[in-house]
């Protein structure tokens, strides 16, 4: 191997030219020796190291020539003229934010920061930081810009089905709105904005508080069953000890005209009535499949109890004697067992003297005790 002091390949033939070792000074040659090298025609990479000053003579020009090019490629502008071009600006938003609606509709805006909607403007998981009036009316800037009505989205103004989709946006996975999309309310093209007023009833008028506001708000549209609350025999809405929402779910339910539930999938009465719920080791039939409107009416009756006759004894005949007929006795009995009754005697009349746990028992098959 050679010693790093060890003549080049072209500094065998010039014994002026030599490897540098580390440190050396590169212009440690005398001037007379690269002159006769230079003479003698050896290459110019053979020069000592370009901080010499007789290498300028064979680079500076190669130098000024490619002086340009490697501008261009570094991206640096060789005049004014050739500067970047800016770039163009964003288009305009479509939203104008909560400021420029408050700048209007001052009073409305503050009574909307005090109701619970208020969160839509702070909350960035829904995506409606500082327009949270847009995300009911829609984009605003063309509103502002006009001032016209026609330029802005008014849920109230909208279709049923329009309106919902609006509020399903928001309101679609939460626990009160199972059913929402299939309940009566849907179907009969009830939008959420007939009953939940957002501006229209102060900061905390969206959804109605106490009983008496609550069947108020029914009672304006089913007229109807208000008017069986009416009857002597009723449950206490009409005094306010109860409200329509405590038997119904006006979101919907999985049972029939959207009844609460009671126990994942039991009749709401047994939110009250818990007495009558069982499990019993002798049922009733009808309690356990058919519930409690077979024998009451829920809403109000001109009969004790609720019930949907006016006798006890008509009520059990609806199942228990459907097909009446004579006997050998020439007496009117029922056709069910026992049937052994003899229906037209005041004594076989009330049927719940001897049967008094019509709702189930767990002692008697008969439901005697």
């Amino acid at each position: 191997m050679r010693s790093s002091n060890s003549p080049t390949a072209c500094g065998a033939a010039n014994p002026g030219c030599r490897r540098l070792s580390a440190g050396a000074d590169p212009c440690a040659d005398s001037r007379v020796a690269r002159k006769s090298r230079l003479k003698a025609g050896f290459r110019q990479d053979c020069l000592p190291h370009n901080k010499c000053r007789n290498t300028r003579n064979g680079l500076s020009k190669w130098h000024c020539a490619l002086l340009p090019l490697w501008l261009i490629l570094a991206g640096i502008p060789l005049s004014a003229q050739e500067a970047k071009a800016p770039t163009p600006a964003p288009a305009a938003s479509p939203f104008a934010g909560s400021a420029a609606c408050s700048a209007c509709h001052e009073d409305i805006f503050n009574a909307f920061m005090k109701s619970p909607h208020a969160l839509v403007d702070t909350d960035k998981h829904r995506g409606f930081v500082g327009r949270a009036c847009e995300s009911c009316h829609g984009p605003g800037q063309k509103h502002a810009d006009s001032a016209s009505a026609a330029d802005i989205r008014q849920p109230a103004k909208l279709t049923a089905a329009a309106a919902d989709k609006i509020c399903m946006g928001c309101h679609l996975n939460t626990p009160t709105q199972v059913g929402r999309l299939q309940n009566s309310h849907a179907r009969n093209q009830v939008a959420c904005t007939t009953c939940h007023k957002v501006h229209a009833n102060g900061p905390m008028g969206l959804v109605p508080h106490g009983a008496a506001a609550i069947n108020t708000e029914c009672a304006s549209c089913h007229l109807n069953v208000w008017a069986q609350f009416q009857k002597p025999n009723h449950h206490k809405v009409p005094e306010n000890a109860m409200s329509c929402v405590d038997c119904h779910n006006p979101h919907g339910s999985i049972r029939p005209a959207m009844q609460q539930s009671f126990g994942a999938n039991e009749p709401g009465c047994l939110n009250c009535h818990g007495d009558k719920r069982g499990p019993f080791a002798f049922e009733h039939e009808p309690v356990r499949f058919e519930g409690c409107g077979t024998c009451h009416e829920a809403h109000g009756s001109t009969n004790p109890r609720m019930l949907t006759r006016q006798e006890v004894r008509f009520v059990c005949l609806e199942c228990h004697a459907n097909l009446p007929g004579n006997n050998s006795t020439g007496r009117v009995v029922g056709v069910v067992p026992p049937a052994f009754h003899d229906l037209t005697s005041p004594r076989y009349q009330n049927c719940t003297v001897c049967h008094q746990k019509v709702h189930g028992s767990h002692i008697d098959r008969n439901l005697l005790k």
